[in-house]
C-alpha cells in the first residue's frame, strides 16, 4: 500500500491532495488514536492507497509511516520551490551533513529507487505543457520515516502551485506508483554533480539501473571528510539497497571509503554495457577476459546465465573484415559471443571473446568470412584457415611491359586498357592472381 503525507502547511500540497480525492472513489475513516494534526482524525482510503494529513511542513515529520497502516511505500506530495520554472521532480530525503532543514546530521531515510525510476516515467505521460521534468540530489528532512519513502513535488512558484493541471499531474502520478515495488535488482548510489543530477537522471532513463541516494557536490562539501563519516557513506548504500556507486568527478578519498566497506565503484560505460546483462555473469566475464573500461563488450548471447569458453579471435581475418565494413564485422562477432574484447575506446572488436562453444566460434568465422568475400573473387574455409583468392593488378607485370607509373596504372587496376608506344596493354595482360589465408 502507498502511503501519502499531505501537509496543511504547504498550499501545493493540499493542492495535489484535493486532486487525488477527485481522482479516485475513495472511503472517508476516522483514526480517534492520533490527534488530527498528526495523521489522526478524518483520513481516506481507495484501492492501494491511503492519504493522511499533518499540519507541519513535510520536512519536520519524522516516523510519518506510524500513522498509517502498514504501508510498503511512503511519498510525500509536496511543493517544489527554485528558480527552476514549471517543474516536476522528486527526490529522497535525509542529511549527508548538517541538518538545516528537518532531519538529523548524517543520517538518511530508506530511499525507493525503482518506484522513483517509475515516477519519472509517470511525470512524463501526464506533465502539462510547458513543463519539466526531472530528479534531485538527497536533500533535507525528514531521516527516519519508517519506510522506504521520496518526495513528490510540484513546482517551482506560486504560479504552478496554484495550477490545477500541475497538481493533478502530480497527483496522476502518485496514483500510477500503485503495486510499484519500491526496490529493483539493479540499483545504485550517485555521488557528485550538480542538485539536479542529469547524468543519474540519464541512467533511470536510459539503463536497466535504478538511482537511490545522490549526494550531489553540495552534499560531499557537507559531508567533510569522508574517512570521518562512514557510517553516513554506509547509510546511502544500505538505504538505497544498493551495492555499486557511480561517482562523478574525482573524489579519491570518497572512493577509497566505498570501496572499503565493501561496495564497487564503476563508471557509467559499465551500467550501460551490464544494462540486460546478469550480473553474476558479467562478473564472470570480466574475470575471464578483461575489465569493461578497458574495453569488454557483452554480446547478443549475454542474455542468461551460461557456461562459456575462452577463444582467440581470428586477428587477420578480423582485421581485414572490419576494413571491409566495421559495423558487420563487429556485428559477426557481437552475434554469436557472450562478450568479446574491443579497442580504441570499445569501437574496435580484437583480441578475445567468449563463446558457448566450438559451433559459435565458427559461426563467427563463417560470417567473417562472408564480409571479407566481398573484396576477393572467391573465399573458401580449409586446413584451419580462410582462404581467399583474387586476380589484381600486378605493378611488376606492368612495368615489365614499359607502362609508365602513374595515371596509367590506375586505369588498368581499374579495368580500362592503355597506349604504350602506340600498342595497346589490356587489363588482363597486368593482372596475377593471388592468394591470402588468414588463420583460423
Amino acid at each position: 500500500m502507498i502511503a501519502v503525507v499531505v501537509s496543511r502547511a504547504d498550499h501545493a500540497s493540499e493542492h495535489i491532495g484535493e486532486h487525488l480525492l477527485d481522482l479516485a472513489e475513495w472511503t472517508e475513516r476516522e483514526d480517534a488514536s492520533r490527534p488530527d494534526g498528526e495523521g489522526g482524525g478524518g483520513y481516506y482510503r481507495t484501492d492501494g492507497v491511503e492519504l493522511r494529513e499533518f499540519d507541519a511542513l513535510h520536512l519536520d515529520v519524522e516516523d510519518a509511516a506510524a500513522a498509517f497502516d502498514d504501508p510498503d511505500l511512503l511519498l510525500f506530495a509536496s511543493r517544489h520551490s527554485g528558480e527552476t520554472g514549471p517543474l516536476l521532480t522528486g527526490h529522497f530525503t535525509g542529511n549527508f551533513g548538517h541538518a538545516e532543514y528537518g532531519g538529523t546530521e548524517g543520517d538518511l531515510a530508506r530511499a525507493c529507487p525503482n518506484a522513483q525510476a517509475r515516477l519519472l516515467s509517470a511525470f512524463d505521460e501526464h506533465a502539462p505543457e510547458g513543463y519539466e521534468v526531472g530528479m534531485e540530489c538527497t536533500h533535507h528532512g525528514p531521516s527516519r520515516v519508517g519506510v522506504p519513502s521520496m518526495f513528490v513535488e510540484l513546482g517551482s512558484g506560486e504560479e504552478e502551485w496554484s495550477d490545477p493541471d500541475g497538481a493533478r499531474a502530480v497527483a496522476r502520478a502518485i496514483l500510477d506508483l500503485r503495486g510499484v515495488a519500491p526496490h529493483r535488482e539493479r540499483q545504485l548510489v550517485g555521488f557528485g554533480g550538480g542538485h539536479y543530477v542529469p547524468r543519474f537522471e540519464r541512467v533511470v532513463r536510459e539503463t536497466d539501473w535504478a538511482v537511490g541516494h545522490v549526494a550531489a557536490d553540495w552534499c560531499l562539501e557537507s559531508l567533510g571528510d569522508p574517512a570521518k563519516r562512514r557510517d553516513t557513506v554506509r547509510q546511502a548504500f544500505e538505504r538505497s539497497d544498493a551495492d555499486h556507486a557511480l561517482v562523478e568527478g574525482d573524489h579519491p578519498g570518497l572512493t577509497a571509503v566505498v570501496e572499503d566497506l565493501g561496495y564497487r565503484v564503476v563508471s557509467e560505460t559499465w551500467v550501460r554495457e551490464t544494462t540486460g546483462v546478469p550480473l553474476d555473469l558479467a562478473g564472470d566475464l570480466e574475470a575471464a577476459l578483461t575489465h569493461v573500461d578497458d574495453g569488454l563488450r557483452f554480446g547478443d548471447l549475454a542474455d542468461e546465465r551460461r557456461s562459456f569458453s575462452v577463444v582467440d579471435l581470428p586477428a587477420e581475418l578480423l582485421d581485414d573484415a572490419s576494413g571491409v565494413d566495421h559495423e558487420r564485422a563487429r556485428e559477426a562477432v557481437a552475434g554469436h559471443a557472450l562478450a568479446y574484447e574491443t579497442t580504441d575506446g570499445g569501437s574496435r572488436v580484437a583480441g578475445r571473446a567468449a563463446v558457448r562453444d566450438r559451433d559459435d566460434y565458427d559461426r563467427i568465422v563463417d560470417e567473417l568470412a562472408a564480409v571479407v568475400a566481398e573484396k576477393y573473387d572467391a573465399v573458401e574455409r580449409a586446413d584451419g584457415a580462410v582462404v581467399a583468392h583474387e586476380t589484381a593488378f600486378d605493378p611488376a607485370k606492368a612495368r615489365k611491359l614499359g607502362v609508365p607509373e602513374g595515371p596509367a596504372f590506375g586505369k588498368l587496376s581499374n579495368g580500362q586498357a592503355v597506349e604504350v608506344d602506340g600498342e595497346t596493354i589490356v587489363p588482363e595482360a597486368v593482372h596475377s592472381e593471388r592468394t591470402h589465408r588468414f588463420p583460423v
